[in-house]
C-alpha cells in the first residue's frame, strides 16, 4: 500500500460504465493515476448509464451521492474517469461545492510533476494552456464584463477576450521555443546519421519497465518508480554491442565493438489525450526517426495484448507504425517465464523474453541489437551501391 503524507489531497474517484469492454482496466488505471499524482483515494463511486448527462455527465441522483460522500470524507477534489465539457465541469463544481477535474487534467498534472528538462516543461505548459483555453468561460463571474476600473478602460475588451489573447500569445511563444528545440534535436540526429550509428527507441505502455531496461542496457541512472508516467523526458545514451568477428591477423579472434544510440521515451496509456500526443510530438520525433523500436511489454500483465494494441495506435498516430519493431516481454521473473529469443518466418528476431530488473535474458536483447545493427549497415551499403550504379549509368 502506498504511503501518503499528511498533507496529501483526498479525492473521490468517479467512473461511469457506458458498456466499454475495457471499463475495469480503465478504472484501475484511474486509481494508479491518482496515486502517481500523490492523491489519496477515499472512495470510488461507480454507476451505469446509456449515455452521459448533458449538464452533469452523471445523473442528478448520482451527483447527490457523490456530494454526500465527498462531504463525509472531507474530500478536496472529485476526479472523473472521463473527459468533461467546460459546462459539465462548471455545473459539477457548483453542485458538489468542491474542485472537479477530469482524466485529462489528472494526466496533465502528473506530466507537470514529472517534467525535468526545459523541453519537457515547455511541452507540458503548452498542453495545459491548450486545454485551459476551452475552459475560460465561467472561471470568474465577471469574465464576460468589460472592465471600467482605472487602468483597464483602454481596449474596450471583455476580461474573457483579454485572457484568451494572453493565452494565444503564450501558446505562440511556446510553439516558437519548441521549433528551436526541434531544430537542435535534428542537428544532433543528423550528426548521428553521418556517423552511421543505428538509432533504437524504447517504446511501450506506461509502467512496463522501459526505464529499468534502459538503465540496464546503458548503465544510466534514469528515474525509475512503480508509477504511471514515471519517465517523461526523452533520454538518449550510447550502447556498445559486439559486432562481427574481425579479420584474422588484426585482432585475432576478437569482435568489433559497434555502438547504437538508445532512447527512452514517455509511456503510453489508454485514451491518451490527443492534445498530449500533439504537444509531445517534438519529443516523440525521436521515435519516428528511429531505425528500430523496442516495444517493451509487461509479460506479467493480463492486459498485455490490449496494451500492445494501444501502443501501436499511438505509434500510428505519430507516423512510426512502419518502423521495424521487436517485442520485448519484460518482467519474466514475475510471470514465471524462461528467457528466450523467438524468430519470425524470415529468421529475424521478433520477440525477446527477459527481466530488466534481474538481468536475466538481457544477453538475448544484445544479440538482437547486434543482428539488426548488422542488417542496418548492410542496408546502408546497399543504398550506397545503388546510388553509385545509378550515377555510373548517367555518365
Amino acid at each position: 500500500m502506498p504511503v501518503f503524507p499528511a498533507t496529501a489531497e483526498v479525492a473521490v474517484l468517479v467512473s461511469l460504465d457506458f458498456g466499454a469492454s475495457d471499463y475495469a482496466e480503465s478504472l484501475e488505471e484511474l486509481r494508479l493515476l491518482a496515486e502517481s499524482a500523490g492523491v489519496r483515494t477515499c472512495a470510488v463511486v461507480e454507476g451505469r448509464r446509456q449515455r452521459p448527462d448533458a449538464s452533469l455527465f452523471a445523473g442528478s441522483g448520482k451527483v447527490d451521492e457523490i456530494a454526500a460522500i465527498a462531504e463525509q470524507h472531507e474530500a478536496s477534489v472529485v476526479i472523473f474517469n472521463h473527459d468533461l465539457s467546460p459546462a459539465q465541469m462548471r455545473n459539477l463544481t457548483a453542485r458538489l461545492q468542491t474542485r472537479v477535474i477530469d482524466r485529462t487534467m489528472l494526466i496533465l498534472d502528473i506530466f507537470a510533476l514529472r517534467a525535468q528538462s526545459h523541453e519537457g516543461k515547455v511541452q507540458v505548459e503548452l498542453a495545459q494552456l491548450k486545454y485551459l483555453s476551452t475552459r475560460l468561460v465561467g472561471l470568474n463571474q465577471d469574465m464576460g464584463q468589460q472592465k471600467f476600473a482605472v487602468g483597464a478602460r483602454g481596449p474596450g475588451e471583455t476580461q474573457l477576450e483579454l485572457d484568451r489573447r494572453k493565452l494565444a500569445r503564450r501558446v505562440e511563444l511556446l510553439n516558437d521555443r519548441l521549433v528551436k528545440l526541434r531544430r537542435h534535436r535534428q542537428v544532433q540526429r543528423r550528426a548521428r546519421n553521418r556517423s552511421d550509428v543505428m538509432s533504437v527507441s524504447i517504446v511501450g505502455y506506461t509502467n512496463a519497465g522501459k526505464s529499468t531496461l534502459f538503465n540496464r542496457m546503458t548503465h544510466a541512472n534514469v528515474y525509475v518508480a512503480n508509477q504511471l508516467f514515471a519517465t517523461l523526458d526523452t533520454t538518449a545514451r550510447r550502447v556498445f554491442i559486439e559486432g562481427p568477428e574481425l579479420p584474422e591477423g588484426e585482432e585475432g579472434t576478437a569482435r568489433a565493438r559497434n555502438q547504437v544510440v538508445m532512447s527512452d521515451t514517455v509511456g503510453f496509456i489508454r485514451h491518451l489525450p490527443h492534445g498530449l500526443v500533439a504537444a509531445f510530438r517534438s519529443t516523440l520525433e525521436e521515435t519516428t526517426q528511429a531505425d528500430l523500436l523496442l516495444h517493451v511489454v509487461d509479460a506479467n500483465s493480463s492486459e498485455r495484448d490490449d496494451q500492445i494494441t494501444e501502443v501501436n495506435k499511438v505509434l500510428k498516430e505519430i507516423g512510426a507504425h512502419d518502423i521495424r519493431q521487436v517485442l520485448v516481454f519484460n518482467k519474466i521473473d514475475l510471470a514465471g517465464l524462461p528467457p528466450a529469443v523467438e524468430r519470425d518466418e524470415y529468421g529475424k528476431i521478433c520477440r525477446v523474453f527477459l527481466s530488466a530488473r534481474t538481468g536475466e535474458g538481457v544477453d538475448g536483447l544484445r544479440q538482437t541489437l547486434a543482428e539488426y545493427d548488422a542488417m542496418n549497415r548492410a542496408g546502408q551499403l546497399h543504398q550506397i551501391e545503388h546510388i553509385e550504379q545509378t550515377e555510373e549509368s548517367w555518365d
